[in-house]
């Protein structure tokens, strides 16, 4: 059975962490550690104006020399976000992932942000799909001889 983003997330959760523009790099990354989450997304107000990732932290102010404590995620945020609809399937999700090379996907439903998922969750559940036809096969195999 194809496995669906609306699947992943009432098996995961719908939690969605957030941070605003103008908080400060480092204390999105308390956030980050204390949830042990790559990602978090940046909304201003309900508006989703971007995403920060642990990439983006390494890239764009380690590298570069800018103080997490001084600089607002607004500096470092991914500002083109792509998203997902909870229809699509775990596979399509993964094909964009690896496409866009990117980790993380808010999920979008009647314009209301309702969740993310992360490719760990997305290759989970392309896995468990995997095992299950895999597990359908054999049987099928044993029955037929």
């Amino acid at each position: 059975m194809i496995k669906t983003i609306r699947e992943i997330l009432d098996n995961k959760g719908h939690q969605i962490w957030s941070v605003s523009p103008d908080t400060k790099i480092f204390e999105a990354l308390q956030l980050m550690a204390e949830k042990n989450i790559g990602a978090l997304v940046v909304l201003d107000g309900d508006k989703l104006v971007g995403i920060i990732s642990e990439r983006d932290y390494a890239r764009k102010v380690a590298l570069k020399g800018k103080t997490s404590k001084e600089t607002p995620v607004r500096d470092i945020m991914t500002p083109k976000v792509l998203y997902v609809t909870p229809e699509k399937t775990a596979e399509d999700c993964m094909a964009l992932m690896i496409e866009k090379r990117i980790r993380h996907l808010p999920v979008y439903e009647q314009d209301k942000l309702i969740g993310v998922v992360s490719i760990g969750d997305v290759v989970k559940a392309v896995i468990e799909e995997k095992k299950i036809a895999i597990e359908h096969l054999e049987n099928y195999i044993t029955l037929r001889r």
